[in-house]
């Protein structure tokens, strides 16, 4: 093969991050040169709808002016105006974006989303439901003119003290995580847009953060084929066009990380699986895999191992890094190392997902009519879970103090900055007074007893320095309602709530329910 049709076939299976709101340079040229996809981030949301001194309405990814959004059609349409940037320059190419719902949001990263995330669906436990909520998310999603959205999470959350997944999973069974995943995915492509099933082969059996460091899954194989698969399984046989490696160490299955391993990818997930989509890596600058090689490197192995895109987070100003990527990869087939052949079928699988959401063009036009209007609050709602159960609640009549106890979030959440449960109780209840404590951080004066006293936890069950916080709390008010937010740990206070998630939608709900407005 003749130089440029190596280096476009190279470049069609990179899927770059970008700074800004406009196309750079660099960007425009390599779309030129072949790039196959792009990811976007908040960093790359219009979040008022302006770009070059014009407001743009919302509009529907055919660009008829449909409703884009619960609460962020400006920010959406801006997208759009972006994608539409990004068509011009290639009509076909994969634009990306993680839109899980919930905590993980990207297109309403300024407000949080309006949806809650997969564990409060799971809990709520109705999968129309959750296949409606996903169409929603979809109509969002196919309105800023995305073709795939990384998600679901179908990793089934084993060990409660999981500090990246949580509340982002279905749930610790993994029947219902399948059935809740595939009732997802179903929604997500009714409206046009390509699903991602993520994390393969399961994220959820771990204490160790990717973005920091290489997490590894010690189960047996039989424990892994057993619980961790089922969902992937279930997300296969419901269509799912994509499925996201995660940068985990199965020692099971192989000596190397599942991105970089071909017992992992092809073995596992096309030949045993038989899952015939686009195999997308997480983004290679996450430790769990940076601190082994260079990102040229990590490319070129992932690809030898049956990944068909190379997710990339981080660019550098100038585009630099994502040609030297296509050179690392273009350079391993002169020299044997990946074979042509095996580029060339990731390539056209990136083709294929593209050509298949050109196909969708009637079902994107379709789903901008089809608002389901307070359907994030009844699902967040729905999902909301008190102890104890019979314990007939008197509702919060008076303005209360509420005390959130916050650890940082994970990087996977990103820039997204949801509604408090504190200013979601102050827009019913207007006086209220809010107090955010973090781990070095100290308790506010609790004696003021006239005042109805709400901590928010998140995770609870995972920080030492929370629960100790907690339970100085509860001592000098054992009168305190518990609201958590995250994974529920065992009760605590006069009453405790779990939400099942800590997006602006389950802050909404919770306020109501708190404040009998429900």
């Amino acid at each position: 093969m003749i130089g440029g049709e190596l280096d476009r076939m190279a470049m069609a299976v990179l899927q770059p991050g970008f700074e800004g709101t406009e196309p750079p340079g660099w960007l425009r040229r390599a779309l030129a040169d072949g790039l196959g996809g792009v990811v976007l981030f908040a960093r790359n949301v219009d979040r008022d709808g302006v770009r070059d001194g014009v407001r743009h309405g919302a509009a529907d990814s055919t660009g008829e002016g449909a409703s884009a959004g619960p609460a962020n059609g400006d920010a959406v349409a801006g997208t759009a105006a972006l994608v539409a940037e990004l068509r011009r320059e290639r009509p076909d190419v994969v634009v990306a974006v993680d839109e899980e719902g919930g905590a993980v949001t990207r297109l309403e990263a300024a407000t949080g989303s309006s949806w809650p995330g997969n564990m409060a669906l799971g809990v709520a436990g109705d999968v129309s439901l959750t296949r409606r909520v996903a169409r929603q998310i979809g109509r969002m999603v196919a309105a800023a003119g995305v073709t795939l959205d990384y998600a679901p999470v179908v990793d089934v959350n084993a060990d409660p003290r999981n500090p990246v997944i949580g509340v982002r999973s279905f749930g610790c069974d993994p029947e219902e995580v399948g059935r809740h995943g595939a009732a997802w995915i179903e929604g997500l492509q009714s409206a046009g847009v390509a699903a991602c099933a993520k994390h393969f082969p399961g994220h959820g059996d771990t204490v160790t953060d990717s973005h920091l460091a290489l997490p590894a899954v010690r189960a047996s194989r039989e424990v892994i084929e057993r619980r961790d698969l089922p969902p992937f399984r279930a997300a296969i046989a419901a269509g799912v066009r994509a499925v996201m490696c995660g940068h985990l160490l199965v020692p099971a299955v192989d000596t190397l990380p599942a991105t970089l391993s071909r017992e992992v990818l092809t073995g596992l997930l096309r030949e045993e699986l038989g899952f015939d989509g686009l195999a997308v890596t997480d983004a290679i600058e996450m430790r769990a895999v940076a601190a082994l090689h260079e990102p040229g490197e990590i490319a070129v192995r992932a690809l030898a191992a049956g990944a068909d895109a190379i997710c990339v987070g981080v660019s550098s100003a100038g585009g630099e890094s994502v040609y030297a990527l296509r050179d690392a990869i273009t350079r391993a087939v002169r020299e044997g190392r990946l074979a042509e052949e095996r580029l060339a079928e990731a390539a056209g699988r990136v083709r294929d997902l593209a050509a298949w959401y050109d196909a969708q063009a009637e079902a994107r036009a379709a789903v901008a009519r089809d608002a389901d209007e307070g359907l994030g609050l009844a699902a967040a709602t729905a999902a909301l879970r008190a102890t104890p159960a019979d314990q007939a609640v008197t509702p919060l009549t008076k303005a209360p103090l509420v005390v959130h106890l916050a650890a940082r979030p994970s990087q996977a959440v990103g820039r997204a900055t949801p509604l408090k449960l504190g200013q979601a109780i102050e827009e019913i209840l207007p006086g209220t007074v809010t107090a955010e404590v973090h781990e070095d951080g100290r308790l506010p004066d609790l004696s003021e007893t006239g005042r109805p006293l709400v901590i928010a936890v998140h995770d609870a069950v995972r920080h030492a320095w929370m629960r100790r916080l907690l339970d100085d709390a509860l001592r000098a008010r054992p009168d305190a309602v518990v609201v958590e937010t995250g994974v529920p740990g065992p009760p605590a206070g006069r009453l405790y709530l779990a939400t099942h998630g800590n997006s602006t939608a389950c802050a909404r709900a919770a306020a109501r329910w708190l404040t009998g407005g429900v």
